[in-house]
């Protein structure tokens, strides 16, 4: 059997030696593609697909997770950015076996503190873990939102008295950490203080703060009883009347002009002053009866005149029985009448209560400029000025979407100028050459390993055109194969030996049946052995 062996590695060299530099390239390019897809199959039929478990996690909660998986004995693979991988196929078993240990939790501390029960605990120890729930509580919830990253609160509360002051108030901070370092817009910085501040008894939006990881502070003094408050807040509504008014007449006259063709900006004089009238008029021509009171009196009077001397007769009283009364005096009688009439009248009056709120325009001024209109490229691009009547149609076209009123004393200024587009233009140039660039760049990129397969394809063949055909007998057995070598070592020829010494009928008739083509040739070469030289002369003919 080893004999067998070596002889077959002695073919198989000598085989070898008589293969071209074409053939020898392509055997070594079979070798080589053939064992570098053994080797990928091998890898990718041993390679685990791994999936995400958990991403974006802390580093404590990155460390439960990983010793709860070391526990299952779970592999799993540790990404940046608190990201745990595991196998695809255990992802969402993983995720219910950790949601069982509440792992992860989250940063900071839920209600989940008050799951165990604490016997003789303390009323201060209590209130701490329900201050410190609450806080984590809303530290998760603030971190759902797309632009937070993570989130911490903060909330100090009064102590419980039996006397309140007024002056002391509950109080919140909130700490947020944006993705991207971007801006958080008011919208969200609202919805954080509402949230929090509806989360806590007797605690206001307006004592919530918010900051964010670059230091600034997001939230605004909007108290209305405080100066600084209402400031903040006229200050706002005119900053959106402005911003509003000026985007609707650029809007319109770009679509006229040509985008960044014009440029608006208004100025609103905005009056805050809340006025309460109260105004009473009176019409004197306008008076009407309300009521008449009409009175008649009549008064009878009678009286006596005394003619006697003055002494002691005058001064005794009269017998008014005698007949001496009738002479003592005159008697006399009077009547008297008088009616009174009272007439009320109802003036006509007008009472009037009027209430102005804040927020009336009291004067708008705009200023619009439009870019000048350019004609030609290159050297031959000049500007060609509007004329006055297209200036004018601009004009009214902005006060009729801005609602200026000239009797108001508003006041629109429209003015054609040159604008400075030296920059953009350079800019659309070099991001044009460097677009092209990159076109083809790519370009050669994704042409350049197909045309380099077909170059190696082609020297290949090249190559195989110029090696000399040699024929190789195939399917003999082993140690039937003589070389004939020159006077350099070089293999000239192959002669087929049937078997060294002896050649049988059975032998040559299998040998003819299994190859006759090969058969022929060693038959041929076997009866020339004894002539050498004639061979080589006819050869040299």
């Amino acid at each position: 059997m080893n004999n067998n062996f070596s002889k077959l590695g002695k073919q198989l060299w000598d085989i070898w030696g008589q293969l071209g530099a074409s053939q020898r390239i392509s055997v070594f390019a079979a070798t080589f593609v053939l064992v570098a897809g053994l080797a990928a199959t091998a890898f990718l039929s041993s390679r685990q697909d791994y999936a995400l478990l958990y991403g974006g996690l802390s580093e404590a909660e990155a460390a439960k997770v990983v010793a709860a998986l070391d526990d299952a004995k779970v592999a799993y693979k540790i990404n940046g950015s608190g990201s745990v991988s595991v196998a695809a196929d255990k992802v969402y078993l993983m995720r219910m076996q950790l949601a069982s240990k509440g792992i992860p939790q989250g940063d900071g501390v839920g209600f989940e503190i008050f799951d165990k029960p604490n016997f003789g605990i303390s009323d201060f120890v209590q209130r701490a873990n329900y201050l410190r729930a609450l806080q984590g509580e809303l530290s998760r919830t603030i971190s759902q939102l797309d632009e937070i990253k993570s989130s911490r609160v903060m909330i100090v509360l009064p102590e419980n008295r039996l006397l309140l002051d007024k002056e002391k108030y509950p109080t919140a901070s909130v700490f947020v950490r944006v993705r991207g370092n971007s801006q958080l817009p008011s919208s969200s910085i609202n919805s954080i203080r509402f949230l929090v501040a509806n989360s806590v008894e007797g605690l206001k939006p307006n004592h919530v703060s918010v900051v964010d990881n670059l230091g600034n502070v997001l939230s605004e003094n909007t108290d209305n009883d405080s100066l600084s408050g209402l400031s903040a807040t006229q200050l706002q509504a005119r900053r959106n009347l402005e911003q509003y008014l000026s985007k609707k007449a650029q809007e319109m006259l770009e679509k006229v002009l040509g985008p960044g063709q014009a440029i608006v900006r208004v100025s609103a004089e905005v009056n805050y002053d809340s006025i309460t009238r109260s105004e009473e008029k009176y019409d004197p021509d306008g008076q009407v009866i309300r009521s008449q009171t009409k009175g008649d009196e009549t008064i009878d009077t009678a009286t006596t005149q005394n003619n006697t001397a003055a002494g002691i007769t005058a001064n005794t009283p009269a017998d008014t029985n005698g007949p001496s009364a009738s002479a003592t005096g005159a008697l006399n009688k009077s009547k008297n009448s008088k009616v009174t009439t009272t007439v009320a009248y109802e003036i006509n009056r007008v009472h009037t209560d009027s209430v102005q709120v804040a927020g009336g325009l009291k004067r708008l001024t705009a200023a619009i400029t439009v870019a000048e209109q350019m004609q030609g490229t290159g050297a031959d691009r000049k500007a060609v000025p509007r004329t006055t009547e297209e200036m004018d149609k601009l004009r009214r076209i902005v006060t009729s979407a801005l609602g200026a009123d000239i009797a108001r004393g508003d006041s629109v200024a429209l003015e054609e100028l040159p604008f400075n587009d030296t920059f953009a233009t350079d800019l659309t140039t070099i991001l044009d050459t460097q677009t092209k660039k990159d076109f083809w760049w790519t370009l050669a990129t994704n042409l350049a390993y197909p045309a380099l397969g077909v170059g190696s394809l082609l020297l290949l063949l090249r190559i195989f055109k110029q090696t000399p055909i040699q024929e190789i007998p195939m399917g003999v057995p082993v140690g039937r194969l003589t070389p004939t070598t020159n006077s350099k070592g070089k293999i000239t020829e192959i002669n087929f030996d049937p078997q060294p010494n002896v050649v049988t009928v059975d032998v040559l008739n299998r040998l003819i049946k299994d190859n006759p083509n090969n058969m022929t040739s060693a038959i041929r070469d076997w009866m020339n052995r004894g002539r050498p030289t004639e061979t080589a002369a006819a050869r040299n003919e």
